[in-house]
């Protein structure tokens, strides 16, 4: 039999090794590390969002793959934001607005107590100019804003042992809280101790009495398993904190244009989703505690709302926002 010839033998087996390294390189992906809180459960807002972003990714993305980190699996909110504006640690994170009013003051209009009407309201808020503002304030702090959802419902006190009835009855209780000064001014305006603590802490304050209660709403109330450690719920509805989906924007600024169109995509196919559960599931939430034992009482909160107005005003003019709490206040 004739012998190949030496250099055509190399040229042949360069080329067997290129077609060999190309399934390998093919499957080469970058990761978007997608962080939040909450447990890693359908019921709650943050882990759907998160999975429903992860499934279109999966399908529209093929350069790309999520991993979501539940449960604080990558530090305490504040941790994880503070590691992405220096492009470490999460790639993008899903929470509450208010933990990011620890880098933009001008965020903590969104979560002033008793302004919000209703879904219709926030929508109209958030995908007109204040949340395009907004957006653009916090490229500055090293946050890309990719959606604005919603939370599963209102906020409401929840307590372990006083059931709480009319409003007197949560002067004194030591009710957790965000970490930030306007929800801090939100309950202790209603009376109650206000407490800061990091979410991942509230079970085990609960459990050992260190905390009267903590305010929720009952989609995370329910998706964490507080009924196993409350048994009272007070629907005073006093906050109703959007969700933001930020990413890094050092991280950000790694993806091609074709990336971030997806990601974006992606994004608002997730904030699509979570706003058509957003009744259902707060209803569902509520149910579901119901036959888990707990108790909930409508309480009396005119009073309340007129202390509101001049807190959401004094809170909203410290932080430079007067101009867009009169936004959302005209906005029908």
């Amino acid at each position: 039999m004739r012998s190949i010839p030496l250099p055509m033998r190399l040229l042949a087996l360069a080329a067997a090794a290129m077609f060999a390294a190309a399934p390998a390189a093919a499957q080469t992906k970058k990761q978007i590390k997608l962080a939040h809180s909450s447990q890693p459960s359908a019921d709650s807002e943050l882990h759907q969002a998160a999975t429903v972003f992860e499934q279109e990714i999966a399908k529209t993305a093929p350069t790309l793959e999520v991993k979501i980190y539940a449960a604080n699996a990558l530090g305490q909110e504040r941790d994880v934001y503070e590691a992405m504006q220096l492009g470490s640690g999460a790639t993008c994170a899903i929470s509450g607005t208010a933990i990011l009013t620890n880098f933009n003051k001008r965020l903590g209009v969104l979560d002033l107590p008793f302004m919000w009407r209703d879904y219709g309201h926030t929508h109209k808020v958030l995908d007109g100019t204040v949340g395009t503002t907004l957006a653009k304030e916090l490229e500055g702090n090293g946050f890309k804003t990719v959606a604005w959802m919603d939370s599963w419902g209102y906020r409401n006190v929840i307590t372990a042992k006083k059931s709480v009835t009319k409003p007197d009855d949560l002067k004194g209780l030591k009710i957790r809280t965000i970490p930030t000064p306007i929800y801090v001014a939100a309950l202790n305006a209603m009376g109650a101790n206000a407490t800061p603590m990091a979410f991942g802490e509230v079970y085990n304050a609960m459990q050992t009495g260190v905390l009267d209660g903590f305010e929720h709403s009952a989609a995370m109330t329910y998706a964490n398993k507080f009924y196993e450690v409350a048994k009272y719920g007070a629907l005073t509805r006093h906050l109703f904190g959007p969700i933001i989906f930020a990413c890094s924007i050092k991280e950000w600024q790694k993806f091609t244009p074709e990336e971030q169109k997806a990601i974006l995509a992606a994004a608002t196919r997730a904030r699509d989703n979570n706003r058509e559960l957003a009744p259902v599931r707060e209803k569902e939430a509520f149910d579901a505690l119901k036959a888990k034992g707990m108790t909930f009482a409508e309480i009396d909160t005119t009073g309340f709302r007129q202390a509101a107005v001049k807190v959401q005003d004094d809170l909203a003019k410290e932080r430079g926002a007067a101009d867009l709490l009169e936004t959302i206040r005209t906005t029908k």
